[in-house]
Protein backbone atom coordinates (compact mmCIF):
# COMPACT_ATOMS: atom_id res chain seq x y z
CA UNK A 1 0.00 0.00 0.00
CA UNK A 2 1.19 3.52 -0.85
CA UNK A 3 1.74 5.50 2.33
CA UNK A 4 1.33 9.28 2.02
CA UNK A 5 1.14 12.47 4.06
CA UNK A 6 -1.20 15.05 2.53
CA UNK A 7 -0.26 18.73 2.88
CA UNK A 8 -2.92 21.23 1.86
CA UNK A 9 -5.14 24.00 3.18
CA UNK A 10 -8.08 25.43 1.14
CA UNK A 11 -11.36 24.04 -0.14
CA UNK A 12 -9.99 23.33 -3.62
CA UNK A 13 -7.84 20.53 -2.20
CA UNK A 14 -10.51 18.71 -0.16
CA UNK A 15 -11.89 16.49 -2.96
CA UNK A 16 -8.41 15.17 -3.69
CA UNK A 17 -7.92 14.31 -0.04
CA UNK A 18 -11.29 12.54 -0.04
CA UNK A 19 -10.38 10.49 -3.13
CA UNK A 20 -6.95 9.54 -1.77
CA UNK A 21 -8.47 8.56 1.57
CA UNK A 22 -11.06 6.34 -0.15
CA UNK A 23 -8.55 4.65 -2.46
CA UNK A 24 -7.83 1.09 -1.31
CA UNK A 25 -4.26 1.25 -2.65
CA UNK A 26 -3.38 4.42 -0.72
CA UNK A 27 -3.05 5.10 3.00
CA UNK A 28 -3.29 8.72 4.14
CA UNK A 29 -1.32 8.46 7.37
CA UNK A 30 -1.61 12.16 8.26
CA UNK A 31 -2.66 15.61 7.07
CA UNK A 32 -0.55 18.74 7.53
CA UNK A 33 -2.18 22.13 7.15
CA UNK A 34 -2.03 25.77 8.19
CA UNK A 35 -3.21 26.97 11.62
CA UNK A 36 -6.79 28.10 12.18
CA UNK A 37 -7.31 31.71 11.02
CA UNK A 38 -9.70 34.48 11.96
CA UNK A 39 -12.28 35.03 9.22
CA UNK A 40 -15.39 37.07 8.52
CA UNK A 41 -16.65 40.24 10.12
CA UNK A 42 -16.68 38.61 13.54
CA UNK A 43 -13.06 37.43 13.18
CA UNK A 44 -14.16 33.96 14.21
CA UNK A 45 -11.31 31.45 14.44
CA UNK A 46 -11.92 29.08 11.54
CA UNK A 47 -10.16 25.78 10.74
CA UNK A 48 -8.84 25.09 7.22
CA UNK A 49 -11.22 22.95 5.12
CA UNK A 50 -8.76 20.02 4.96
CA UNK A 51 -8.55 19.97 8.76
CA UNK A 52 -12.32 19.71 8.96
CA UNK A 53 -12.28 16.71 6.59
CA UNK A 54 -9.37 15.07 8.41
CA UNK A 55 -11.05 15.30 11.81
CA UNK A 56 -14.37 14.04 10.43
CA UNK A 57 -12.57 11.01 8.95
CA UNK A 58 -10.24 10.24 11.88
CA UNK A 59 -7.06 11.19 10.01
CA UNK A 60 -4.30 12.58 12.25
CA UNK A 61 -3.98 16.31 11.52
CA UNK A 62 -1.01 18.54 12.29
CA UNK A 63 -1.02 22.32 12.00
CA UNK A 64 2.05 24.50 11.71
CA UNK A 65 2.98 28.07 10.88
CA UNK A 66 6.22 27.02 9.22
CA UNK A 67 6.96 23.37 8.65
CA UNK A 68 10.64 23.97 7.86
CA UNK A 69 11.17 25.34 11.41
CA UNK A 70 8.91 22.89 13.24
CA UNK A 71 11.32 20.28 14.62
CA UNK A 72 8.66 18.37 16.55
CA UNK A 73 6.49 17.97 13.45
CA UNK A 74 9.43 16.95 11.28
CA UNK A 75 10.28 14.19 13.74
CA UNK A 76 6.67 12.96 13.72
CA UNK A 77 6.65 12.87 9.91
CA UNK A 78 9.85 10.86 9.88
CA UNK A 79 8.24 8.33 12.22
CA UNK A 80 5.37 7.90 9.75
CA UNK A 81 7.91 6.74 7.15
CA UNK A 82 5.81 7.90 4.14
CA UNK A 83 6.46 6.94 0.54
CA UNK A 84 5.24 10.37 -0.60
CA UNK A 85 4.35 13.80 0.62
CA UNK A 86 1.50 15.16 -1.51
CA UNK A 87 1.04 18.93 -1.61
CA UNK A 88 -1.86 20.86 -3.11
CA UNK A 89 -2.23 24.57 -2.29
CA UNK A 90 -0.45 24.03 1.03
CA UNK A 91 0.78 27.61 1.23
CA UNK A 92 4.24 26.94 2.65
CA UNK A 93 7.69 26.41 1.14
CA UNK A 94 9.28 23.06 1.99
CA UNK A 95 12.96 22.95 2.94
CA UNK A 96 15.31 20.32 1.55
CA UNK A 97 15.26 18.61 4.95
CA UNK A 98 11.48 18.20 4.65
CA UNK A 99 11.70 17.08 1.01
CA UNK A 100 14.15 14.37 2.05
CA UNK A 101 11.70 12.74 4.49
CA UNK A 102 9.52 10.68 2.09
CA UNK A 103 11.10 7.53 0.70
CA UNK A 104 10.19 8.24 -2.94
CA UNK A 105 9.28 11.90 -3.53
CA UNK A 106 7.15 14.90 -2.77
CA UNK A 107 4.45 15.29 -5.42
CA UNK A 108 2.80 18.67 -5.92
CA UNK A 109 -0.37 19.41 -7.86
CA UNK A 110 -0.11 22.78 -9.60
CA UNK A 111 -3.10 24.51 -11.21
CA UNK A 112 -1.59 25.24 -14.61
CA UNK A 113 0.07 23.50 -17.52
CA UNK A 114 3.66 23.90 -16.43
CA UNK A 115 6.01 25.51 -17.24
CA UNK A 116 3.39 28.22 -17.85
CA UNK A 117 2.22 30.15 -14.79
CA UNK A 118 4.60 29.03 -12.11
CA UNK A 119 3.84 30.73 -8.81
CA UNK A 120 0.98 31.54 -6.50
CA UNK A 121 -1.83 32.67 -8.81
CA UNK A 122 -2.12 30.50 -11.93
CA UNK A 123 -5.92 30.14 -11.90
CA UNK A 124 -6.71 33.84 -11.97
CA UNK A 125 -3.84 34.85 -14.24
CA UNK A 126 -4.86 32.59 -17.12
CA UNK A 127 -8.34 34.14 -17.07
CA UNK A 128 -6.96 37.66 -16.77
CA UNK A 129 -4.80 37.05 -19.83
CA UNK A 130 -7.71 35.64 -21.83
CA UNK A 131 -6.26 32.14 -22.30
CA UNK A 132 -8.46 29.58 -24.01
CA UNK A 133 -6.83 26.63 -22.27
CA UNK A 134 -5.27 25.81 -18.93
CA UNK A 135 -4.95 22.66 -16.86
CA UNK A 136 -3.37 20.92 -13.91
CA UNK A 137 0.07 19.38 -13.54
CA UNK A 138 1.55 16.90 -11.10
CA UNK A 139 5.25 17.48 -10.55
CA UNK A 140 8.16 16.43 -8.35
CA UNK A 141 8.86 19.16 -5.83
CA UNK A 142 12.30 20.76 -5.75
CA UNK A 143 13.58 23.85 -3.95
CA UNK A 144 13.12 26.13 -6.98
CA UNK A 145 9.59 27.53 -7.47
CA UNK A 146 7.41 25.02 -9.37
CA UNK A 147 10.47 23.92 -11.34
CA UNK A 148 10.42 20.16 -10.74
CA UNK A 149 10.00 17.46 -13.35
CA UNK A 150 6.50 17.04 -14.75
CA UNK A 151 4.70 13.77 -14.01
CA UNK A 152 1.30 14.12 -15.67
CA UNK A 153 -1.01 16.84 -16.98
CA UNK A 154 -4.71 17.33 -17.66
CA UNK A 155 -5.96 20.07 -20.01
CA UNK A 156 -9.00 22.25 -19.27
CA UNK A 157 -10.78 24.38 -21.85
CA UNK A 158 -11.73 27.90 -20.78
CA UNK A 159 -15.02 29.33 -22.00
CA UNK A 160 -15.45 33.05 -22.69
CA UNK A 161 -17.42 33.82 -19.52
CA UNK A 162 -15.87 31.33 -17.08
CA UNK A 163 -14.80 33.01 -13.86
CA UNK A 164 -12.15 32.12 -11.29
CA UNK A 165 -14.58 30.46 -8.88
CA UNK A 166 -15.94 28.22 -11.65
CA UNK A 167 -12.44 27.31 -12.82
CA UNK A 168 -11.40 26.43 -9.26
CA UNK A 169 -14.33 24.04 -9.03
CA UNK A 170 -13.34 22.33 -12.31
CA UNK A 171 -9.76 21.98 -11.07
CA UNK A 172 -11.02 20.60 -7.77
CA UNK A 173 -13.06 17.97 -9.66
CA UNK A 174 -10.26 16.90 -12.03
CA UNK A 175 -7.36 16.86 -9.55
CA UNK A 176 -8.13 13.64 -7.60
CA UNK A 177 -7.81 11.31 -10.60
CA UNK A 178 -4.54 12.91 -11.70
CA UNK A 179 -3.01 12.64 -8.24
CA UNK A 180 -4.00 9.00 -7.86
CA UNK A 181 -2.64 8.15 -11.30
CA UNK A 182 0.64 9.92 -10.60
CA UNK A 183 1.21 8.29 -7.23
CA UNK A 184 0.53 4.81 -8.57
CA UNK A 185 2.73 5.40 -11.63
CA UNK A 186 5.67 6.62 -9.55
CA UNK A 187 5.23 3.89 -6.94
CA UNK A 188 5.07 1.12 -9.57
CA UNK A 189 7.83 2.77 -11.65
CA UNK A 190 5.63 2.90 -14.76
CA UNK A 191 5.77 6.71 -14.96
CA UNK A 192 8.88 8.67 -15.94
CA UNK A 193 8.80 12.39 -15.08
CA UNK A 194 10.06 14.82 -17.74
CA UNK A 195 12.09 18.01 -17.44
CA UNK A 196 10.27 21.30 -17.91
CA UNK A 197 11.07 23.35 -21.01
CA UNK A 198 12.69 26.41 -19.48
CA UNK A 199 12.21 28.61 -22.54
CA UNK A 200 8.43 28.52 -22.00
CA UNK A 201 8.46 29.48 -18.30
CA UNK A 202 6.09 32.26 -17.17
CA UNK A 203 5.12 33.36 -13.66
CA UNK A 204 1.78 34.14 -12.03
CA UNK A 205 1.98 36.76 -9.31
CA UNK A 206 -0.81 37.32 -6.80
CA UNK A 207 -3.30 40.13 -7.32
CA UNK A 208 -3.46 43.05 -4.91
CA UNK A 209 -6.58 45.07 -4.16
CA UNK A 210 -5.23 47.83 -6.39
CA UNK A 211 -5.28 45.42 -9.36
CA UNK A 212 -9.07 45.40 -9.17
CA UNK A 213 -9.49 49.05 -10.26
CA UNK A 214 -10.95 49.14 -13.78
CA UNK A 215 -9.35 51.37 -16.40
CA UNK A 216 -12.19 52.01 -18.83
CA UNK A 217 -9.69 53.01 -21.53
CA UNK A 218 -8.68 49.38 -21.91
CA UNK A 219 -10.41 47.14 -24.44
CA UNK A 220 -13.78 45.61 -23.63
CA UNK A 221 -12.34 42.09 -23.65
CA UNK A 222 -9.49 43.11 -21.30
CA UNK A 223 -11.95 44.63 -18.84
CA UNK A 224 -14.23 41.58 -19.03
CA UNK A 225 -11.25 39.27 -18.41
CA UNK A 226 -10.24 41.41 -15.44
CA UNK A 227 -13.73 41.14 -13.97
CA UNK A 228 -14.11 37.37 -14.38
CA UNK A 229 -10.61 36.62 -13.11
CA UNK A 230 -11.15 38.44 -9.78
CA UNK A 231 -14.57 37.35 -8.52
CA UNK A 232 -13.02 35.56 -5.55
CA UNK A 233 -10.39 38.22 -4.80
CA UNK A 234 -9.87 41.16 -5.00
CA UNK A 235 -12.94 41.75 -7.21
CA UNK A 236 -12.88 44.32 -10.00
CA UNK A 237 -14.32 47.69 -9.05
CA UNK A 238 -15.10 51.18 -10.29
CA UNK A 239 -16.68 54.35 -8.90
CA UNK A 240 -19.94 56.24 -9.33
CA UNK A 241 -20.66 59.46 -7.44
CA UNK A 242 -17.37 58.87 -5.61
CA UNK A 243 -18.69 55.58 -4.23
CA UNK A 244 -16.95 52.35 -5.02
CA UNK A 245 -18.87 49.29 -6.22
CA UNK A 246 -17.60 45.88 -7.24
CA UNK A 247 -18.43 44.22 -10.55
CA UNK A 248 -18.74 40.45 -10.33
CA UNK A 249 -20.27 39.53 -13.69
CA UNK A 250 -20.06 40.97 -17.19
CA UNK A 251 -20.24 40.23 -20.90
CA UNK A 252 -18.50 41.66 -23.95
CA UNK A 253 -20.60 43.37 -26.62
CA UNK A 254 -18.70 43.63 -29.88
CA UNK A 255 -20.09 46.79 -31.35
CA UNK A 256 -18.41 49.99 -32.45
CA UNK A 257 -19.14 53.04 -30.32
CA UNK A 258 -17.92 56.54 -31.08
CA UNK A 259 -17.83 58.09 -27.61
CA UNK A 260 -15.63 58.51 -24.57
CA UNK A 261 -14.67 55.36 -22.70
CA UNK A 262 -16.49 54.85 -19.36
CA UNK A 263 -19.65 56.47 -20.73
CA UNK A 264 -22.87 54.64 -19.85
CA UNK A 265 -24.69 53.82 -23.07
CA UNK A 266 -27.81 52.16 -21.74
CA UNK A 267 -29.48 50.77 -18.64
CA UNK A 268 -31.88 47.86 -19.07
CA UNK A 269 -32.91 44.57 -17.47
CA UNK A 270 -29.96 43.04 -19.35
CA UNK A 271 -27.55 45.26 -17.42
CA UNK A 272 -25.53 48.45 -17.66
CA UNK A 273 -23.77 48.89 -21.00
CA UNK A 274 -20.53 50.88 -20.76
CA UNK A 275 -18.26 52.12 -23.54
CA UNK A 276 -14.70 50.82 -23.61
CA UNK A 277 -11.99 50.65 -26.22
CA UNK A 278 -13.00 48.49 -29.20
CA UNK A 279 -16.42 47.59 -27.84
CA UNK A 280 -18.69 47.69 -24.81
CA UNK A 281 -18.88 45.94 -21.45
CA UNK A 282 -22.30 44.83 -20.25
CA UNK A 283 -22.28 44.80 -16.45
CA UNK A 284 -24.80 42.21 -15.24
CA UNK A 285 -24.08 41.72 -11.54
CA UNK A 286 -22.54 44.04 -8.95
CA UNK A 287 -21.82 44.30 -5.24
CA UNK A 288 -22.16 47.83 -3.81
CA UNK A 289 -20.34 48.89 -0.67
CA UNK A 290 -21.77 47.27 2.48
CA UNK A 291 -24.37 45.35 0.47
CA UNK A 292 -24.78 41.91 -1.01
CA UNK A 293 -24.56 40.96 -4.68
CA UNK A 294 -27.41 42.15 -6.89
CA UNK A 295 -28.25 42.39 -10.56
CA UNK A 296 -26.95 45.53 -12.25
CA UNK A 297 -30.39 46.82 -13.29
CA UNK A 298 -31.61 47.00 -9.70
CA UNK A 299 -28.37 48.65 -8.67
CA UNK A 300 -28.67 51.24 -11.45
CA UNK A 301 -32.21 52.10 -10.43
CA UNK A 302 -31.24 52.56 -6.79
CA UNK A 303 -28.12 54.59 -7.59
CA UNK A 304 -29.98 56.63 -10.25
CA UNK A 305 -27.52 55.64 -12.98
CA UNK A 306 -28.62 56.93 -16.38
CA UNK A 307 -27.30 56.84 -19.96
CA UNK A 308 -24.65 59.48 -20.79
CA UNK A 309 -23.27 59.41 -17.25
CA UNK A 310 -19.80 57.97 -16.65
CA UNK A 311 -17.97 55.65 -14.31
CA UNK A 312 -14.54 56.50 -12.97
CA UNK A 313 -12.31 56.87 -9.96
CA UNK A 314 -12.67 60.61 -9.37
CA UNK A 315 -15.94 61.34 -11.12
CA UNK A 316 -18.77 62.91 -9.14
CA UNK A 317 -21.98 63.13 -11.13
CA UNK A 318 -25.09 64.86 -9.92
CA UNK A 319 -28.49 64.66 -11.50
CA UNK A 320 -29.59 67.81 -13.23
Amino acid sequence: MINIVYMATPEISVKSLEELNNNKEINVSAVVTQPDRQKGRGNKLTPPPVKVFALENNIPCFQTEKISKDEELKNKLKELNPDFFVTFAFGQILSQEVLDIPKIATVNLHASLLPKYRGANPIQRCLYNGDKKTGITTMLTVLALDAGDICETCEINITDNMNDIELKEIISEKSPALLCSTLKGLYNKTLTPKKQEEEFVTFAAKFSKADGLIDWNRTAIEIHNQIRSMVDFPCAYTFFNNKMFKIIESKVINEHVDCECSKILSVSKDGIKVAAKNGCVLITKVKPESKGAMNAFDFANGAKIKPDMKFGEEICIKEV
